[in-house]
């Protein structure tokens, strides 16, 4: 699975970069996608923002036959019912201003999980679990949503989601343009210069969904101590 930052340094500006774009309005939007990497022999620890969760989960889940039982934990948010598509127990629901958060603690087959995250990519799937060659841990709690940065805000901890794995696959992907590392860190601003709205389009949300943002993403490495600096233009 190729990783939306990947796909804009290539400049294939798909479904899912527009995807990635929609919560954001105009302006800049600092200490995102926020990335820390470990090497460790053939290991690698993985520390992140909340935005990967989605990313680990299913590229895990991807890398398992579809046969497998997994135990799983954690939650399923979103702003419509998706429990009449899930084939697992849910142990509780919770709703409150319109979003759905469903608790998970059950065990299932890798690919049920996969089917509802193909169905309903937008949901938010905060899950914890281990496979043959990860050991995925992520927050229970929703993740804040995007808003333009403040003057004098503090770069956030990494630690919403924690990723043990040796799959170099998935290391490639978050750092596609650093070749050689014992440690790196990554912080990502995003500046979002003009947003074009569609024409004939009445409802505010649809509208919303539907802009195409313009801007660029400043990808700010620091790889064993070393600053390194790239810009990303995008258009989705």
């Amino acid at each position: 699975m190729e990783i939306f930052l990947k796909k804009i340094a290539e400049k294939k500006f798909d479904e899912d970069v527009h995807f990635e774009f929609i919560k954001f309005s105009k302006g800049v939007f600092e200490n995102r996608y926020l990335i820390n990497v470990k090497k460790q022999n053939d290991k690698f620890n993985i520390k992140t923002s909340a935005e990967f969760a989605n990313y680990f989960v299913k590229t895990c889940l991807e890398n398992l036959g579809k046969n497998d039982d997994i135990d799983v934990k954690g939650i399923i948010i979103s702003t419509f019912d998706i429990s009449k598509d899930i084939n697992f127990q849910i142990s509780n629901v919770k709703k409150y201003m319109g979003i759905q958060q469903l608790v998970i603690n059950t065990r299932t087959k890798a690919d049920e999980i996969l089917k509802v995250m193909n169905k309903y990519p937008r949901g938010f799937y905060g899950l914890s679990f281990k496979t043959n060659d990860c050991e995925l841990k992520i927050k229970e709690k929703a993740p804040k949503s995007g808003k333009p940065s403040s003057k004098g805000e503090n770069t956030p901890k990494v630690d919403f989601c924690s990723l043990k794995t040796t799959n170099k696959n998935i290391v490639d992907e978050l750092l596609f343009d650093v070749p050689e590392f014992k440690e790196v860190y990554v912080n990502h601003t995003i500046k979002i210069n003009d947003i074009e709205v569609p024409k004939g389009v009445n409802d505010p949300q649809k509208m919303r969904e539907l802009s195409k943002r313009k801007g660029v993403i400043v990808r700010k490495i620091k790889a064993d101590g070393k600053d390194i600096v790239k810009e990303y233009n995008f258009e989705a």
